[in-house]
């Protein structure tokens, strides 16, 4: 039931067609969209697609006044300039407080999306008339904060999003220049605010728990660099495998709860964690990586444990109380298993035997979601499964085999693991039909 979770307003949609044939009623549809916690009527009159298409609109009309002021923009007197800015940004956003204020809360979240937009502009165009630019991350700064108060007060996810991204641009440019940005949690804690008291949106989940994990690794950074320069170390990978593991003990933990919207974040939460980790593993199947990891000088290896045993002891709690402890323990136990030999040995000559130890993990990860997909009846996990196994022969055919012989071999191991995942798939059907 995750993937169908994921597919709710399309469950809702089909509702509508049912209830039109004659299927089931109206009652009956707005019970199933219930369990789902989608509201059946408005889902008939509206989509996400309708809301993208009008968050699109309103940008390309902000875009197309923007651009008309910065053709003519020499032209303007200076005066002239600064109150028309300043006079587009209030009457915008006054027009969107009127709506809302009205009741028409979907409408004003687009007009004030606008309004932001138009304040940007404001806040770069007025910089250039004054020339204040001293710090140029600055003007973005102050344009996601004059956004978020507007998407935490009207409780809209759109605007709060809007608000998150410019705090991702401005965070990325202050830490591209060495400096550290303070108040970026404020962004991140506003957005988690709106998430738990508005409606469900899906970029707006997946924005904060990129924007926390972005938040944590520039943390250590600051931690881990020498006269406050902002710079990833190796150590990083490890605690990025380590957020990882968390991130998907945290989905399962979510998938407990009662709220039927953190039911639906756990399930994306669970989904993406496992198609990112199945990718790093790709990655790692290749002697490469290895190689690099093992010439590293490793200056950060007790503060690194310390993390990563903490990390590790939280996605621990969060697994056990989701009844997962076994999966995520054996993740658990095959990263640290990784680092400690990487560490011990410090030879770039080993690292065939780690790409080795890589794609027997790769392959026994493959044939666990093929059995949990089957299991489960969770069909991502299958297909993922049966992914990252056939990812896996082609990759190791082009890097490593590369005659017939081989290629011919390694396919027959690939396909007994597939017919054999088949064989148990139907042997499973049947005894449910059985019973």
């Amino acid at each position: 039931m995750r993937l169908i979770r994921l597919l709710k307003n399309d469950i809702a949609r089909e509702a509508a067609e049912w209830v039109g044939e004659g299927i089931i009623s109206t009652a009956q549809a707005e019970q199933i969209c219930k369990r789902y916690d989608v509201d059946y009527h408005q889902v008939k009159s509206r989509s996400f697609a309708y809301n993208v298409l009008i968050g699109l609109g309103y940008l390309f009309i902000g875009l197309a006044l923007i651009t008309l002021l910065g053709a003519n923009w020499d032209e303007m007197p200076r005066a002239l300039r600064m109150w028309g800015l300043i006079t587009l940004t209030m009457l915008t956003q006054g027009v969107a407080l009127k709506l809302y204020l009205g009741g028409a809360k979907d409408k004003a979240a687009g007009i004030f999306f606008l309004g932001n937009l138009f304040y940007g502009a404001s806040i770069i165009l007025i910089a250039q008339i004054y020339h204040l630019g001293e710090h140029m991350p600055d003007g973005v700064f102050w344009w996601a904060l004059g956004c978020l108060p507007i998407g935490v007060l009207i409780n809209t996810a759109w605007v709060t999003l809007q608000a998150l991204l410019l705090a991702l641009v401005w965070f990325m440019l202050e830490v591209n220049m060495g400096f550290y940005p303070l108040l970026f949690p404020l962004f991140i804690l506003g957005s988690i605010l709106v998430l738990y008291r508005g409606r469900q949106n899906t970029l707006l989940f997946l924005a904060v728990v990129a924007s926390i994990v972005l938040w944590v690794e520039y943390t250590l950074a600051l931690y881990w660099g020498s006269n406050r320069v902002l710079m990833l170390q190796v150590e990083h990978v490890v605690i990025s495998v380590a957020l990882l593991i968390l991130a998907y003990a945290s989905g399962h933990r979510l998938g407990r709860m009662q709220s039927t919207s953190a039911r639906d974040y756990g399930a994306l939460l669970t989904i993406w964690s496992l198609r990112l980790g199945i990718i790093a593993l790709l990655v790692a199947s290749f002697e490469g990586p290895w190689r690099e990891l093992l010439r590293e000088s490793w200056e950060h290896t007790y503060s690194m444990f310390v993390f990563l045993f903490l990390l590790s002891a939280v996605a621990l709690y969060l697994a056990h109380s989701a009844q997962k402890s076994v999966p995520v323990a054996a993740m658990i136990i095959v990263m640290l298993l990784s680092v400690t030999a990487v560490l011990v040995s410090g030879s770039s000559s080993h690292a065939i035997y780690f790409q080795i130890a890589c794609n027997l993990i790769l392959i026994a990860a493959g044939v666990w979601l093929i059995i949990r997909g089957i299991h489960d009846g969770i069909s991502h996990y299958f297909f993922l499964g049966v992914a990252s196994i056939l990812l896996t022969a082609f990759m190791r055919y082009v890097d490593l085999i590369g005659d017939y012989i081989g290629g011919a071999a390694i396919f027959l191991l690939f396909a007994a693991v597939l017919l054999g995942a088949a064989k148990y798939w139907k042997r499973r059907l049947a005894r449910e039909g059985m019973a």
